[in-house]
């Protein structure tokens, strides 16, 4: 069984990393080669790249990550409990 909090809490964090890896690769390579707009389309309001965008795209990516956590724990303990390791 997964505990929906921790799950949360790891996935929104990873998210959140890996948009800031995200961004910083986008600063260092040239335009042609980085994802600004993906991140532009997945994140609403986000636009490339100012210091208040960049905030609000770290806030959203980790909701992003906690959403998924939410969803995906209740999902994932339901099926463990129907068809898990059974020790009879």
């Amino acid at each position: 069984m997964l505990n929906i909090k921790i799950v949360s809490w790891a996935a929104g964090t990873f998210t959140a990393v890996s948009f800031i890896f995200c961004v910083i690769y986008g600063l260092v390579t040239p335009e042609s080669v980085h994802m600004h707009q993906f991140l532009e389309i997945v994140l609403p309001a986000f636009e490339w790249i100012s210091v208040g965008s960049f905030f609000l795209g770290l806030i959203e990516s980790f909701a992003w990550g906690a959403y998924i956590g939410l969803v995906y724990v209740p999902i994932y303990n339901f099926f463990y409990k129907r068809w898990g390791l059974k020790t009879d």
